[in-house]
C-alpha cells in the first residue's frame, strides 16, 4: 500500500507542475519592453493570454509607470483618474488571475495619448487556441516563454514516463 501512495503522490505532484508550468511570463512589448516606440496593439494581438500567465512590464524607472485602468472608456480616453493600481519599479509583474479584459497605460503625462497603452484579453487556461494564435510562428512568443514551455513539457513527460515504469514494475 505504501508504494501505491508514493505513486499517487508522484501523480499529484506532476499534475501541479503541469498546471503551474504551462503559465507563461510575457514581457509586455516583447524585446522593446514598455516604451513609447512599441506598437502594443500589434504585440498584444500576436499573443494568447491565459489565466495564470504573468505580464512583465520592463522599463526605465522614473521615465514610465504602469497604471491599470478600470474600463475601456478610461482606456480609450486615457483617463488615469480612476486607476485600479499603479506600479513604478521598472520591472513590474501582473498576474492574470481570471478571464476577462484588463487595460494598462503609462502614467507619465502624455504617454498614454501617444499610444503607450495596452488592452489584454485573458482566456481560461484550457480554452482552445484561436486561429490567429494557432497559426502564429514561434518567433511571436518571447524566447523565455518558449523555453519555459519546452523545459516544462520535457519534465512532465519524463515524470509521466517514470510513473508508468514504476506502475509496471510494481
Amino acid at each position: 500500500m505504501g508504494r501505491r501512495n508514493t505513486i499517487l503522490l508522484v501523480l499529484v505532484f506532476v499534475g501541479l507542475i503541469t498546471k503551474k508550468g504551462f503559465a507563461a511570463q510575457l514581457t509586455v512589448g516583447g524585446s522593446q519592453g514598455w516604451d513609447e516606440s512599441t506598437d502594443f496593439n500589434s504585440w498584444a494581438s500576436a499573443q494568447k493570454f491565459k489565466v495564470g500567465d504573468q505580464l512583465v512590464f520592463k522599463y526605465s524607472s522614473g521615465l514610465h509607470s504602469v497604471v491599470e485602468l478600470p474600463n475601456e472608456s478610461a482606456y480609450k480616453s486615457c483617463d488615469l483618474g480612476g486607476a485600479l493600481d499603479s506600479k513604478n519599479s521598472g520591472n513590474d509583474v501582473v498576474k492574470l488571475s481570471k478571464a476577462g479584459t484588463r487595460y494598462f497605460a503609462c502614467g507619465t503625462l502624455g504617454h498614454c495619448g501617444q499610444g503607450m497603452k495596452v488592452k489584454i484579453t485573458t482566456v481560461d487556461g484550457n480554452a482552445p487556441s484561436s486561429p490567429a494564435s494557432a497559426s502564429s510562428s514561434s518567433s511571436d512568443a518571447s524566447p523565455a516563454s518558449t523555453s519555459l514551455h519546452s523545459i516544462t513539457s520535457f519534465v512532465v513527460l519524463a515524470a509521466l514516463s517514470a510513473t508508468v515504469v514504476l506502475l509496471s514494475v510494481f
